[in-house]
């Protein structure tokens, strides 16, 4: 019987690694996996490469992380907000890496990632610092540059519900970046507000199917380690 259903965040990230490179969802907080977070935290994982729209907010969540000096590179298309000083002052300390992707190309360099693309050209860069060093080719009177898919050893995403399957559905804009970094992932781990039985999500609004989950937890806000029952 596959049942993907697992009974804490601490489980769900138990296994990542040192070194590993970690998506996690969310547009600024919004659909951000913060429970998740919290959890690799306290796990211990460093050297790790992280992908996310942004940087950090404030001083908890994807900040929280970075504050542990754990993460060597963040690749983002908003590093800079009225409220990121833990990256800011990370990166004027050469503590942390950049790699800065317009958010088009993070999205479609993902979505590349999942989809089986080896490549493909985008006109977004061209004849800026952020094309340097890449491959550019111009097509029907129009310059592009190469760009390459974004893969990940795990994903952390948050989505509104779930079953055990590991079908997902997601709650308006915190749907975001979730669906395609789970199929970007060899491991996808969604916490989700809700789980229901098998049939409990129709069909049709299934935006994520179970094939690219492999791991969910009910995690109500603040629940960090706290067993939650399937139900």
């Amino acid at each position: 019987m596959i049942n993907k259903i697992v009974l804490s965040a601490t489980e769900a990230v138990a296994d990542i690694r040192d070194g590993a490179t970690v998506m996690i969802g969310g547009f600024g907080t919004a659909g951000m996996p913060a429970e998740l977070i919290d959890a690799l935290i306290e796990q211990g994982a460093r050297d790790l490469t992280v992908v996310n729209n942004n940087a950090g907010n404030g001083d908890t969540g994807l900040a929280a992380l970075l504050k542990t000096k754990r993460v060597r590179k963040i690749i983002c298309s908003f590093p800079r907000q009225t409220d990121s000083w833990v990256f800011d002052s990370l990166y004027r300390a050469g503590e942390i890496e950049l790699e800065l992707v317009p958010q088009g190309n993070l999205a479609e360099r993902i979505r590349a990632a999942g989809a089986g693309i080896g490549a493909f050209f985008s006109p977004t860069g061209y004849g800026t610092l952020l094309a340097e060093g890449k491959e550019t080719r111009e097509i029907n009177g129009k310059q592009y540059v190469l760009e390459h898919p974004i893969h990940a050893d795990v994903a952390l995403i948050k989505a509104d519900r779930g079953d055990r399957w590991g079908n997902l559905v997601y709650r308006k804009t915190a749907r975001n970046f979730g669906p395609i970094m789970a199929s970007a992932a060899k491991c996808a781990i969604a916490q989700v507000r809700e789980t229901v039985d098998l049939g409990g999500l129709d069909p049709e609004t299934i935006v994520t199917p179970g094939i690219f989950v492999q791991r969910v937890v009910k995690l109500p806000a603040g629940a960090l380690a706290e067993p939650q029952a399937a139900g």
